[in-house]
This record gives structure tokens, C-alpha cells and sequence, in this order.
């Protein structure tokens, strides 16, 4: 069964490459980098051949490579990457070691088969490290939209994307077919003089709408206004600020290896659990005579 399509693919890249060309904003994806950087850190082991895929500049392949070779997939033509899209990858065999993605698969259609594709490309023991926007991302925005639309238009039009949720995530990491999965989030409060100032960042992001159902007509100049004052009206800072909320959502796992943990079968264990806490083991129904510590 094929996926639905929330996104138009060839919108995203052109938007993505016409925020490269006028300069990336990148304070997002540089943070990324760091935590990415300090994650890796902890896994005592080397990644000769590392496969970077989508991570919208070359920044996070740039870092990587003080460690080993990078091919990057990038969906836009760069002189350094390889033009591919995340949702075809043009790699297989079980060739890599590391695949990294950053702030790039949150717009596929297909997040499962992107992620197969990927467990495919790594070798036997392989490790992936990816981080998307998650579903508190500008939720601010997203409710003054709402409302504005609401208000003068009576009705609601898809302005910003759907974003996925943690947990939903994590599952399908285990879908996909990866080991050990963990999915972890962060939420990242970004200050904003006015609204339009994080429009101009979104733009510079390559993160406009991008939607295939979006309403195809220009967003009309009352509409915008009024979304501008409804974010002043609900979420300011007492000093008038404006916060802008994105939730990065980590995601990791490995391709399966016979050398890694493995839940022990039931009835295996070598010791009960009252031997192991040092605690007297109690016949089942049998109350305990001490009392709740709230008394």
C-alpha cells in the first residue's frame, strides 16, 4: 500500500535550494551538529565510511569527516554531495557504517520506507543517528493561524506541516527493522522581535508550506495581520518578545548483529529478584506489615 501524500517533494527541494542559495539559516542545525558531535562520542567505536542523508548543508558531513569518509545525499545539486532524494536512496548492500540525517526526513511521505532504506545501507552492526522536528514544533504559530483563519475566513487551510510524535517514532524505528532503538526529544524556545521575523527564518530554512493540499491561492494580507497580532496577544514574554517553539526529536538504532543484547528467554534467569534486592521473598497474597509513610 503506498503512503499518503503529505508533501509535495518537488517543492521541498526547491525551496530547500533557494534557502541554501540565499544563505541557510542554520542555528538550528548547528546545535544539531553539536549534540549530534557529543552523542557519538559516547560509542567507543570508529565509522570509516558515514552516509549523511538530506542534512540540508554540508556542515554536519564537514564535522564528520575529521573521523572518516562521508558520502552526502542531498537533494538539491551541491559540488559535494550526491543529488538524491531521502525517499529513494541510491545506496544499498550494507555499505556504511554511521548514517546521520539531520532536520531533513521530517518532510518525507514515506518516514517507514525511508527508514528500511536506510538500515539497508548500513553494514551489519551499523549505526543510525537522525534528528527531526517533532509534534510541539511551532505550535504557536500553528494556533495563530488557526484562529486568524477562523476568525476571516471561516475556515482552515493546511499552513504548517504535521510533525510526528516521540513515541510514534520510536516505533517506527523497531518497524524498520533496527535494534536497540531509542527516540528521545528536546524543545528548543527561539525569541522573536515580531512574528514576521520568524517568517523570514522559516523561509531561510526552506521550511515554508510545502503541503500538497495547501490552499493554492496567496495568503491574503488581513489574514496574515491578524495571525501577527493573535501570536502577539497569546504567547508573548513580559518583555514583549515572542517565543517560537521547535521540539527536536533524536532518533537511534542499529542494524541487527548476533553480537548485540538480547532479552534473556523467560524463566532463564540464574537468581530470583528477592536474592537479588537482599530483601525476604513473601508467598503470593501475603501483605506486608509495614505501614504507608504519609501517615
Amino acid at each position: 500500500m503506498s503512503s499518503p501524500v503529505v508533501f509535495d517533494r518537488s517543492l521541498v527541494r526547491r525551496r530547500l535550494q533557494r534557502a541554501v542559495r540565499a544563505g541557510y539559516a542554520d542555528f538550528l542545525l548547528v546545535r544539531a551538529i553539536a549534540d549530534l558531535e557529543e552523542r557519538l562520542s559516547t560509542v567507543a567505536r570508529p565509522f570509516p565510511l558515514i552516509l549523511d542523508v538530506g542534512t540540508p548543508t554540508g556542515a554536519a558531513a564537514e564535522a564528520l569527516g575529521r573521523t572518516g569518509t562521508v558520502v552526502r545525499l542531498s537533494p538539491v545539486m551541491e559540488p559535494t554531495s550526491v543529488l538524491g532524494d531521502e525517499e529513494h536512496l541510491p545506496f544499498s548492500g550494507g555499505r556504511f557504517d554511521l548514517a546521520v540525517s539531520l532536520l531533513a526526513l521530517q518532510s518525507v511521505n514515506d518516514l517507514p520506507g525511508s527508514l528500511i532504506q536506510i538500515r539497508r545501507a548500513l553494514k551489519p552492526d551499523g549505526l543510525f543517528m537522525g534528528a527531526l522536528f517533532g509534534g510541539a514544533t511551532l505550535t504557536e504559530l500553528r494556533q495563530a493561524f488557526t484562529q486568524a483563519e477562523a476568525e476571516l475566513e471561516g475556515g482552515v487551510s493546511p499552513r504548517v506541516a504535521p510533525f510526528a510524535d516521540v513515541r510514534d517514532l520510536g516505533g517506527l524505528l523497531q518497524r524498520a527493522g533496527f535494534a536497540l532503538p531509542v527516540a528521545d526529544s528536546e524543545v528548543i524556545r527561539v525569541r522573536y522581535g515580531d512574528p514576521f521575523a520568524l517568517m523570514r527564518d522559516l523561509r531561510r530554512m526552506g521550511l515554508t508550506n510545502a503541503l500538497a493540499d495547501r490552499r493554492k491561492v496567496p495568503l491574503r494580507r488581513a489574514t496574515l495581520l491578524r495571525a501577527a497580532e493573535i501570536y502577539a496577544e497569546r504567547f508573548a514574554d513580559p518583555d514583549g518578545r515572542l517565543p517560537a517553539t521547535f521540539e527536536i526529536i533524536w532518533l537511534s538504532g542499529w542494524t541487527p548483529h548476533e553480537s548485540q543484547q538480547k532479552p534473556l528467554r523467560p524463566g532463564s534467569a540464574k537468581m530470583r529478584l528477592a536474592e537479588a534486592l537482599g530483601v525476604a521473598e513473601k508467598p503470593a497474597g501475603e501483605k506486608s506489615n509495614d505501614r504507608d509513610s504519609t501517615e
